[in-house]
């Protein structure tokens, strides 16, 4: 399917402004569109130009997000953004998006829910491991609220 450039640049613009998106999905995208690699490199810098694209920001949102909607601990958060070929640097900048009160809060209150529901330590630091909570603060914090 051919396209043109400047069609492909008003398909990711529309595509990039209905949520931020990593680099490696706009490549994805155009690539699923039939847009040669020349091509692609103009849309993608088109798209950086103009604001539509931002990795920093993508990932901040990205962490904001998985972490406030999906419950997800750190490094589920860290192993999702390592997927979409976010760099070490950015990853770091978007985890401070995440506020450490917070997320001892959402870590104790999935603790009790868990432990609520089964009463079995075990299966909860499970659930709570799968959620990408650190091994260790999820041992300080059962060990705090003595189940």
């Amino acid at each position: 399917m051919y396209h043109s450039t400047e069609n492909l640049i008003l398909k990711l613009r529309h595509y990039c402004a209905y949520q931020d998106r990593s680099q490696q999905e706009v490549e994805q995208k155009l690539f699923k569109l039939g847009a040669n690699e020349q091509q692609s490199g103009e849309v993608i810098l088109h798209l950086i130009q103009e604001g539509f694209l931002n990795e920093e920001r993508f990932a901040k949102s990205y962490a904001r997000g998985k972490f406030r909607m999906q419950q997800w601990g750190r490094m589920k958060i860290i192993n999702g953004l390592r997927s979409k070929n976010v760099s070490e640097p950015l990853i770091q900048i978007a985890l401070k998006e995440i506020d450490e009160e917070e997320y001892l809060k959402t870590l104790e209150h999935l603790i009790r829910k868990f432990y609520g529901k089964s009463e079995d330590v075990q299966k909860t630091k499970q659930n709570l491991l799968a959620r990408g909570f650190e091994y260790e603060l999820v041992l300080s914090v059962i060990g705090f609220l003595d189940l």
